[in-house]
Protein backbone atom coordinates (compact mmCIF):
# COMPACT_ATOMS: atom_id res chain seq x y z
CA UNK A 1 0.00 0.00 0.00
CA UNK A 2 1.57 3.57 -0.90
CA UNK A 3 2.32 5.27 1.86
CA UNK A 4 0.50 8.53 3.05
CA UNK A 5 3.04 10.93 2.50
CA UNK A 6 3.99 9.66 -1.36
CA UNK A 7 0.34 10.28 -2.07
CA UNK A 8 0.56 13.44 -0.78
CA UNK A 9 3.90 14.27 -2.78
CA UNK A 10 2.64 13.36 -5.69
CA UNK A 11 -0.50 14.87 -5.15
CA UNK A 12 1.70 18.39 -4.52
CA UNK A 13 3.64 18.12 -7.69
CA UNK A 14 1.29 16.91 -10.19
CA UNK A 15 -2.30 17.72 -8.49
CA UNK A 16 -3.13 14.35 -9.20
CA UNK A 17 -6.80 13.64 -8.13
CA UNK A 18 -6.57 10.68 -8.05
CA UNK A 19 -3.72 10.64 -5.31
CA UNK A 20 -6.05 12.37 -3.19
CA UNK A 21 -9.18 10.74 -3.68
CA UNK A 22 -7.37 7.68 -2.31
CA UNK A 23 -5.95 9.66 0.28
CA UNK A 24 -9.81 10.72 1.90
CA UNK A 25 -11.03 7.32 1.22
CA UNK A 26 -8.78 6.05 3.27
CA UNK A 27 -9.25 8.25 6.38
CA UNK A 28 -12.61 9.31 5.90
CA UNK A 29 -14.24 6.88 8.29
CA UNK A 30 -11.70 8.00 11.15
CA UNK A 31 -12.44 11.67 10.58
CA UNK A 32 -16.24 11.07 9.96
CA UNK A 33 -16.50 9.44 13.39
CA UNK A 34 -14.41 11.58 15.76
CA UNK A 35 -16.74 14.50 13.95
CA UNK A 36 -19.54 12.44 14.55
CA UNK A 37 -18.86 12.00 18.24
CA UNK A 38 -17.69 15.87 19.24
CA UNK A 39 -21.12 17.24 17.24
CA UNK A 40 -23.21 14.79 19.22
CA UNK A 41 -24.78 12.17 16.73
CA UNK A 42 -25.42 15.29 13.95
CA UNK A 43 -24.21 13.53 10.66
CA UNK A 44 -24.74 16.37 8.72
CA UNK A 45 -22.59 18.38 11.23
CA UNK A 46 -19.92 15.51 10.79
CA UNK A 47 -19.85 15.48 7.19
CA UNK A 48 -19.12 19.52 7.41
CA UNK A 49 -16.59 18.55 9.92
CA UNK A 50 -15.46 15.97 7.36
CA UNK A 51 -15.44 18.77 4.94
CA UNK A 52 -13.33 21.49 6.07
CA UNK A 53 -10.53 18.64 7.38
CA UNK A 54 -10.16 17.22 4.11
CA UNK A 55 -10.09 21.15 2.63
CA UNK A 56 -7.27 22.35 5.26
CA UNK A 57 -5.72 19.07 3.80
CA UNK A 58 -5.91 19.85 0.41
CA UNK A 59 -4.46 23.31 0.89
CA UNK A 60 -1.38 22.37 3.42
CA UNK A 61 -0.92 19.38 1.32
CA UNK A 62 2.74 21.03 0.47
CA UNK A 63 3.40 21.62 4.55
CA UNK A 64 2.18 18.42 5.47
CA UNK A 65 4.44 16.03 2.53
CA UNK A 66 7.01 15.44 5.10
CA UNK A 67 4.70 13.35 7.56
CA UNK A 68 5.33 9.77 6.98
CA UNK A 69 1.82 9.22 8.50
CA UNK A 70 -1.73 11.69 7.88
CA UNK A 71 -3.65 9.70 10.94
CA UNK A 72 -2.30 11.99 14.26
CA UNK A 73 -2.92 15.01 12.13
CA UNK A 74 -6.25 14.93 10.52
CA UNK A 75 -7.40 13.05 13.69
CA UNK A 76 -6.41 16.41 15.93
CA UNK A 77 -8.33 18.55 12.42
CA UNK A 78 -11.08 16.93 13.16
CA UNK A 79 -11.33 17.78 16.69
CA UNK A 80 -10.80 20.96 16.57
CA UNK A 81 -13.15 21.85 13.80
CA UNK A 82 -15.77 19.77 15.17
CA UNK A 83 -15.41 21.58 18.12
CA UNK A 84 -15.25 25.41 15.93
CA UNK A 85 -18.33 23.97 14.47
CA UNK A 86 -20.67 23.34 17.70
CA UNK A 87 -20.08 26.45 18.99
CA UNK A 88 -21.16 27.99 15.75
CA UNK A 89 -24.29 26.39 15.72
CA UNK A 90 -24.91 26.27 19.62
CA UNK A 91 -24.61 30.04 18.74
CA UNK A 92 -27.24 30.01 15.60
CA UNK A 93 -29.56 27.79 17.75
CA UNK A 94 -30.03 30.23 20.38
CA UNK A 95 -30.83 32.76 18.19
CA UNK A 96 -33.41 30.90 16.03
CA UNK A 97 -36.69 29.69 18.00
CA UNK A 98 -37.16 26.81 15.42
CA UNK A 99 -34.63 23.96 14.14
CA UNK A 100 -33.87 20.90 12.35
CA UNK A 101 -31.87 18.01 12.85
CA UNK A 102 -31.82 14.56 10.98
CA UNK A 103 -30.35 12.43 14.30
CA UNK A 104 -28.17 9.82 13.33
CA UNK A 105 -29.99 5.88 12.76
CA UNK A 106 -26.97 3.94 14.29
CA UNK A 107 -27.14 0.76 16.75
CA UNK A 108 -27.38 1.17 20.31
CA UNK A 109 -24.36 1.29 21.74
CA UNK A 110 -22.60 -0.92 24.36
CA UNK A 111 -22.85 0.37 28.52
CA UNK A 112 -19.16 1.20 28.69
CA UNK A 113 -19.18 2.65 24.63
CA UNK A 114 -21.75 5.21 25.94
CA UNK A 115 -19.96 6.45 29.24
CA UNK A 116 -16.25 6.96 27.43
CA UNK A 117 -17.92 8.36 24.12
CA UNK A 118 -18.53 11.94 25.07
CA UNK A 119 -15.32 11.86 26.89
CA UNK A 120 -13.21 9.85 24.31
CA UNK A 121 -11.64 13.09 22.04
CA UNK A 122 -10.73 15.37 25.07
CA UNK A 123 -8.93 12.17 26.65
CA UNK A 124 -7.28 11.60 23.73
CA UNK A 125 -6.31 14.93 23.37
CA UNK A 126 -4.44 14.96 26.86
CA UNK A 127 -1.89 12.44 25.31
CA UNK A 128 1.50 13.34 23.94
CA UNK A 129 1.17 13.22 20.14
CA UNK A 130 2.80 10.38 19.50
CA UNK A 131 1.08 8.01 22.63
CA UNK A 132 -1.93 9.43 20.22
CA UNK A 133 -0.91 8.41 16.89
CA UNK A 134 0.34 4.82 18.34
CA UNK A 135 -3.29 4.29 19.97
CA UNK A 136 -5.29 5.92 16.97
CA UNK A 137 -2.95 3.39 14.47
CA UNK A 138 -3.65 0.44 16.58
CA UNK A 139 -7.11 0.62 18.11
CA UNK A 140 -9.00 3.25 16.03
CA UNK A 141 -7.59 1.98 12.32
CA UNK A 142 -7.20 -1.14 14.06
CA UNK A 143 -3.50 -1.78 12.21
CA UNK A 144 -1.33 -4.69 13.18
CA UNK A 145 1.84 -4.00 15.46
CA UNK A 146 4.51 -4.55 12.05
CA UNK A 147 2.23 -2.03 9.94
CA UNK A 148 2.34 0.39 13.78
CA UNK A 149 5.82 0.33 13.81
CA UNK A 150 6.52 0.59 9.84
CA UNK A 151 4.44 4.12 10.53
CA UNK A 152 6.11 5.19 13.51
CA UNK A 153 9.60 4.02 12.73
CA UNK A 154 9.75 1.04 14.72
CA UNK A 155 10.49 -2.60 15.04
CA UNK A 156 7.18 -4.45 16.05
CA UNK A 157 8.12 -5.36 19.45
CA UNK A 158 8.87 -1.81 19.93
CA UNK A 159 5.37 -0.56 18.43
CA UNK A 160 3.72 -2.88 20.96
CA UNK A 161 5.53 -1.63 24.00
CA UNK A 162 4.38 2.29 22.82
CA UNK A 163 0.93 1.07 22.44
CA UNK A 164 0.34 -0.56 25.62
CA UNK A 165 2.22 2.09 27.08
CA UNK A 166 -0.12 4.90 25.49
CA UNK A 167 -3.16 2.37 26.66
CA UNK A 168 -2.33 2.75 29.83
CA UNK A 169 -1.81 6.57 29.63
CA UNK A 170 -5.37 6.41 27.99
CA UNK A 171 -7.07 4.56 31.01
CA UNK A 172 -5.58 6.87 33.76
CA UNK A 173 -6.66 9.96 31.84
CA UNK A 174 -10.02 8.46 31.91
CA UNK A 175 -9.90 7.88 35.70
CA UNK A 176 -9.19 11.37 36.46
CA UNK A 177 -12.08 12.13 34.66
CA UNK A 178 -14.26 9.59 37.11
CA UNK A 179 -14.43 6.98 34.40
CA UNK A 180 -13.52 3.80 35.82
CA UNK A 181 -12.87 1.60 32.63
CA UNK A 182 -12.61 -2.29 32.37
CA UNK A 183 -9.55 -4.15 31.19
CA UNK A 184 -11.69 -4.15 28.05
CA UNK A 185 -10.94 -0.11 26.80
CA UNK A 186 -8.38 -1.79 23.70
CA UNK A 187 -11.70 -3.89 22.50
CA UNK A 188 -14.29 -1.50 23.16
CA UNK A 189 -12.46 1.43 21.28
CA UNK A 190 -11.69 -1.35 18.65
CA UNK A 191 -15.08 -2.10 17.79
CA UNK A 192 -17.17 1.40 18.57
CA UNK A 193 -14.43 4.45 17.58
CA UNK A 194 -14.36 4.31 13.78
CA UNK A 195 -18.19 3.76 12.09
CA UNK A 196 -18.30 3.35 8.24
CA UNK A 197 -19.04 6.67 6.63
CA UNK A 198 -22.09 7.29 4.69
CA UNK A 199 -21.99 6.23 0.93
CA UNK A 200 -20.17 8.73 -1.38
CA UNK A 201 -19.00 10.52 1.38
CA UNK A 202 -15.06 10.14 0.35
CA UNK A 203 -16.07 11.12 -3.42
CA UNK A 204 -17.92 14.16 -2.32
CA UNK A 205 -15.32 15.43 0.24
CA UNK A 206 -12.90 14.80 -2.62
CA UNK A 207 -14.52 16.81 -5.36
CA UNK A 208 -15.31 19.49 -2.97
CA UNK A 209 -12.20 19.98 -0.98
CA UNK A 210 -9.90 19.70 -4.18
CA UNK A 211 -12.43 22.79 -5.45
CA UNK A 212 -12.35 24.63 -2.25
CA UNK A 213 -8.37 24.58 -1.57
CA UNK A 214 -8.52 26.12 -5.26
CA UNK A 215 -6.18 23.47 -6.65
CA UNK A 216 -8.59 21.30 -9.27
CA UNK A 217 -9.71 21.69 -12.42
CA UNK A 218 -13.82 21.09 -11.96
CA UNK A 219 -16.04 23.58 -13.42
CA UNK A 220 -18.49 25.39 -10.93
CA UNK A 221 -21.02 23.13 -12.76
CA UNK A 222 -19.51 20.29 -12.05
CA UNK A 223 -18.68 20.67 -8.70
CA UNK A 224 -22.57 22.02 -7.93
CA UNK A 225 -23.71 18.82 -9.20
CA UNK A 226 -21.09 16.42 -7.99
CA UNK A 227 -21.11 17.70 -4.12
CA UNK A 228 -23.93 16.97 -1.92
CA UNK A 229 -22.70 17.94 1.40
CA UNK A 230 -24.01 21.23 3.02
CA UNK A 231 -21.43 24.17 2.55
CA UNK A 232 -23.79 26.98 3.81
CA UNK A 233 -21.27 28.92 6.07
CA UNK A 234 -18.38 28.34 3.90
CA UNK A 235 -20.91 29.63 1.00
CA UNK A 236 -22.37 32.90 3.28
CA UNK A 237 -18.61 34.15 4.25
CA UNK A 238 -17.52 33.53 0.63
CA UNK A 239 -20.78 35.48 -0.92
CA UNK A 240 -19.94 38.46 1.86
CA UNK A 241 -16.06 38.98 0.90
CA UNK A 242 -17.49 38.90 -3.16
CA UNK A 243 -20.45 40.99 -2.67
CA UNK A 244 -18.56 44.16 -2.62
CA UNK A 245 -16.51 42.91 -6.07
CA UNK A 246 -20.29 41.38 -7.56
CA UNK A 247 -21.89 45.09 -7.37
CA UNK A 248 -18.79 46.83 -8.84
CA UNK A 249 -18.74 44.50 -11.47
CA UNK A 250 -22.36 44.78 -12.16
CA UNK A 251 -22.30 48.81 -12.11
CA UNK A 252 -19.43 48.94 -14.68
CA UNK A 253 -21.02 46.43 -17.01
CA UNK A 254 -24.12 48.04 -17.11
CA UNK A 255 -22.41 51.48 -17.81
CA UNK A 256 -20.58 50.44 -20.92
CA UNK A 257 -23.70 48.44 -21.65
CA UNK A 258 -25.37 52.23 -21.46
CA UNK A 259 -22.21 53.84 -23.14
CA UNK A 260 -22.65 51.77 -26.59
CA UNK A 261 -26.19 52.28 -27.12
CA UNK A 262 -26.06 56.18 -26.24
CA UNK A 263 -22.91 56.04 -28.84
CA UNK A 264 -25.30 54.35 -31.78
CA UNK A 265 -28.39 56.44 -30.65
CA UNK A 266 -26.17 59.45 -31.34
CA UNK A 267 -24.20 57.97 -34.45
CA UNK A 268 -27.95 57.67 -36.19
CA UNK A 269 -28.49 61.31 -34.94
CA UNK A 270 -25.40 62.59 -36.39
CA UNK A 271 -25.87 60.58 -39.73
CA UNK A 272 -29.85 62.21 -40.02
CA UNK A 273 -28.78 65.51 -39.14
CA UNK A 274 -26.24 65.72 -41.57
CA UNK A 275 -28.57 64.24 -44.45
CA UNK A 276 -31.05 67.48 -43.50
CA UNK A 277 -28.26 70.12 -43.20
CA UNK A 278 -27.47 68.83 -46.71
CA UNK A 279 -31.30 69.75 -47.97
CA UNK A 280 -31.26 72.90 -46.45
CA UNK A 281 -27.63 73.97 -48.53
CA UNK A 282 -28.86 72.31 -51.65
CA UNK A 283 -32.58 74.42 -51.23
CA UNK A 284 -30.15 78.01 -50.09
CA UNK A 285 -33.24 79.20 -48.06
CA UNK A 286 -34.33 77.30 -44.95
CA UNK A 287 -37.87 78.97 -45.76
CA UNK A 288 -38.55 76.92 -49.32
CA UNK A 289 -38.54 73.78 -47.12
CA UNK A 290 -41.58 72.34 -46.12
CA UNK A 291 -42.99 73.73 -42.44
CA UNK A 292 -42.85 70.00 -41.50
CA UNK A 293 -39.41 69.41 -42.70
CA UNK A 294 -38.05 72.34 -40.79
CA UNK A 295 -40.01 71.41 -37.49
CA UNK A 296 -38.33 67.69 -37.92
CA UNK A 297 -35.03 69.12 -38.73
CA UNK A 298 -35.47 71.33 -35.35
CA UNK A 299 -35.96 68.51 -33.24
CA UNK A 300 -33.11 66.52 -34.65
CA UNK A 301 -30.87 69.16 -33.58
CA UNK A 302 -32.17 69.44 -30.34
CA UNK A 303 -32.39 65.39 -29.70
CA UNK A 304 -28.50 65.87 -30.99
CA UNK A 305 -27.67 68.62 -28.27
CA UNK A 306 -29.56 66.56 -25.44
CA UNK A 307 -26.98 63.50 -26.27
CA UNK A 308 -24.49 65.26 -26.43
CA UNK A 309 -24.83 66.64 -23.08
CA UNK A 310 -25.70 62.82 -21.96
CA UNK A 311 -22.26 61.62 -23.43
CA UNK A 312 -20.56 63.97 -21.27
CA UNK A 313 -22.65 62.39 -18.50
CA UNK A 314 -20.93 58.81 -19.50
CA UNK A 315 -17.50 60.30 -20.01
CA UNK A 316 -17.72 61.45 -16.97
CA UNK A 317 -19.08 58.04 -15.15
CA UNK A 318 -16.46 56.23 -17.30
CA UNK A 319 -13.72 58.30 -15.27
CA UNK A 320 -15.47 57.32 -12.29
CA UNK A 321 -15.48 54.06 -13.38
CA UNK A 322 -11.71 53.81 -14.08
CA UNK A 323 -11.16 55.73 -10.69
CA UNK A 324 -13.03 52.90 -8.87
CA UNK A 325 -11.55 50.16 -10.73
CA UNK A 326 -7.89 51.86 -9.57
CA UNK A 327 -9.35 51.54 -6.32
CA UNK A 328 -10.08 48.52 -6.04
CA UNK A 329 -6.67 47.01 -7.49
CA UNK A 330 -5.31 48.97 -5.04
CA UNK A 331 -7.35 47.53 -1.82
CA UNK A 332 -6.68 43.95 -3.92
CA UNK A 333 -2.45 44.87 -3.14
CA UNK A 334 -2.93 46.34 -0.07
CA UNK A 335 -5.20 43.06 1.39
CA UNK A 336 -2.41 40.87 -0.09
CA UNK A 337 0.47 42.92 1.64
CA UNK A 338 -1.74 42.74 5.13
CA UNK A 339 -2.08 39.19 4.62
CA UNK A 340 1.34 38.61 4.06
CA UNK A 341 2.55 40.74 6.87
CA UNK A 342 0.34 39.02 9.41
CA UNK A 343 1.63 35.64 7.67
CA UNK A 344 5.25 36.61 8.27
CA UNK A 345 4.69 37.72 11.68
CA UNK A 346 3.52 34.43 12.70
CA UNK A 347 5.62 32.43 11.12
CA UNK A 348 8.51 34.59 12.72
CA UNK A 349 6.76 34.45 16.12
CA UNK A 350 6.76 30.71 15.88
CA UNK A 351 10.41 30.21 14.51
CA UNK A 352 11.21 32.26 17.93
CA UNK A 353 9.41 29.68 20.15
CA UNK A 354 11.32 27.08 18.87
CA UNK A 355 14.75 28.44 19.16
CA UNK A 356 13.93 29.06 22.54
CA UNK A 357 12.69 25.49 23.46
CA UNK A 358 15.71 24.28 21.64
CA UNK A 359 18.24 26.28 24.10
CA UNK A 360 15.95 24.91 26.87
CA UNK A 361 16.56 21.47 25.79
CA UNK A 362 19.95 22.14 24.41
CA UNK A 363 20.55 23.02 28.46
CA UNK A 364 19.07 19.83 29.96
CA UNK A 365 21.08 17.38 28.00
CA UNK A 366 23.98 18.87 29.61
CA UNK A 367 22.90 19.00 32.98
CA UNK A 368 21.24 14.91 32.18
CA UNK A 369 24.83 14.21 30.94
CA UNK A 370 26.86 15.53 33.64
CA UNK A 371 24.52 13.44 36.00
CA UNK A 372 24.86 10.42 34.23
CA UNK A 373 28.61 9.74 33.40
CA UNK A 374 28.53 12.00 29.81
CA UNK A 375 25.90 9.89 28.33
CA UNK A 376 22.91 12.23 26.93
CA UNK A 377 19.55 11.01 26.99
CA UNK A 378 17.57 8.78 24.43
CA UNK A 379 14.03 10.42 24.78
CA UNK A 380 12.28 13.37 26.89
CA UNK A 381 11.04 10.97 29.30
CA UNK A 382 14.21 10.29 30.53
CA UNK A 383 14.47 14.06 31.31
CA UNK A 384 11.59 14.73 33.07
CA UNK A 385 13.32 16.10 36.06
CA UNK A 386 16.20 18.51 33.97
CA UNK A 387 13.19 19.87 31.57
CA UNK A 388 10.81 20.60 34.36
CA UNK A 389 7.63 22.70 33.02
CA UNK A 390 8.46 22.22 29.67
CA UNK A 391 8.27 18.05 29.52
CA UNK A 392 4.64 18.81 29.24
CA UNK A 393 4.95 21.46 26.58
CA UNK A 394 3.37 20.55 22.93
CA UNK A 395 6.14 21.92 21.05
CA UNK A 396 8.21 18.44 22.04
CA UNK A 397 5.72 16.75 20.34
CA UNK A 398 7.86 18.45 17.25
CA UNK A 399 11.11 18.52 18.06
CA UNK A 400 13.03 14.73 17.35
CA UNK A 401 16.44 13.20 18.68
CA UNK A 402 19.35 12.60 16.29
CA UNK A 403 22.52 11.95 17.65
CA UNK A 404 22.66 10.42 21.14
CA UNK A 405 25.88 9.26 23.27
CA UNK A 406 28.42 10.15 25.77
CA UNK A 407 29.48 13.99 25.53
CA UNK A 408 32.40 14.56 23.08
CA UNK A 409 34.11 17.74 23.07
CA UNK A 410 35.46 17.41 19.58
CA UNK A 411 32.27 17.35 17.70
CA UNK A 412 30.61 20.64 19.07
CA UNK A 413 28.59 20.79 16.21
CA UNK A 414 26.83 17.20 15.26
CA UNK A 415 23.12 17.51 15.63
CA UNK A 416 21.16 16.31 18.76
CA UNK A 417 18.11 17.98 18.59
CA UNK A 418 16.09 18.96 14.70
CA UNK A 419 12.49 20.09 14.54
CA UNK A 420 10.42 17.47 13.06
CA UNK A 421 8.67 19.39 9.96
CA UNK A 422 10.97 21.96 7.87
CA UNK A 423 8.79 25.28 8.22
CA UNK A 424 7.94 27.07 4.62
CA UNK A 425 8.24 30.91 4.63
CA UNK A 426 4.77 32.46 3.80
CA UNK A 427 6.14 33.84 0.63
CA UNK A 428 7.04 30.17 -0.59
CA UNK A 429 10.92 31.19 -1.37
CA UNK A 430 12.62 28.96 1.02
CA UNK A 431 11.98 26.40 4.09
CA UNK A 432 13.88 26.49 7.02
CA UNK A 433 14.35 23.90 10.00
CA UNK A 434 15.84 24.45 13.40
CA UNK A 435 18.65 22.14 15.13
CA UNK A 436 19.69 22.27 18.59
CA UNK A 437 23.66 21.13 18.68
CA UNK A 438 26.29 19.11 21.43
CA UNK A 439 27.54 22.65 22.29
CA UNK A 440 24.27 23.61 23.32
CA UNK A 441 24.21 26.14 20.26
CA UNK A 442 21.00 26.21 18.16
CA UNK A 443 21.22 26.77 14.58
CA UNK A 444 18.58 27.50 11.95
CA UNK A 445 18.96 25.88 8.14
CA UNK A 446 17.60 26.87 5.08
CA UNK A 447 16.87 24.82 1.78
CA UNK A 448 14.52 26.00 -1.61
CA UNK A 449 13.47 22.72 -2.32
CA UNK A 450 12.62 22.10 1.13
CA UNK A 451 15.48 18.86 1.25
CA UNK A 452 17.97 19.12 4.39
CA UNK A 453 19.89 15.67 3.83
CA UNK A 454 23.04 17.46 2.64
CA UNK A 455 23.02 19.86 5.63
CA UNK A 456 22.51 17.07 8.14
CA UNK A 457 24.97 14.88 6.97
CA UNK A 458 27.61 17.38 6.99
CA UNK A 459 26.76 17.60 10.60
CA UNK A 460 26.06 13.96 11.83
CA UNK A 461 27.79 11.21 12.19
CA UNK A 462 26.95 7.05 11.68
CA UNK A 463 27.79 5.46 13.92
CA UNK A 464 27.84 8.90 16.24
CA UNK A 465 31.62 9.04 17.66
CA UNK A 466 30.76 9.70 20.80
CA UNK A 467 29.37 6.72 21.57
Amino acid sequence: MTPDHELLRRYTRTRSEDAFAELVRRHVNLVYSAALRRVNGDMHLAQDVAQTVFTDLARKAGSLAHRESLTGWLYTSAYFAAAKMVRTENRRRDREDKFMREPAHTPAPEPEWEKLRPELEEAMHELKEADREAVLLRYFENRQFAEVGTRLGLNENAARMRVERALEKLRAVFAKRGLTTATTLASVISANAVQIAPAHLAAALTTASIAAAGTGTFTYLKIMTATKLKLGISTILVASAATALVVQHQTQTALRDENQSLQQQLAQLKTDNSSFSNQLENVGDSKKLPDDQINELLKLRGEVGALRRQLDEVGKLREENQQLREAEARLQVSNESMGMTAALEKFNANEVQVVNTMRQLGIAGRVYADDNNGQYAMNFDQMTNELGGLYKSPLLDNIDFVNVGKVNEQYPQMVIFREHNPRQTPDGKIWKRIYGLADGSVQTATSYDGNFEAWEKANTYSPPPNQ
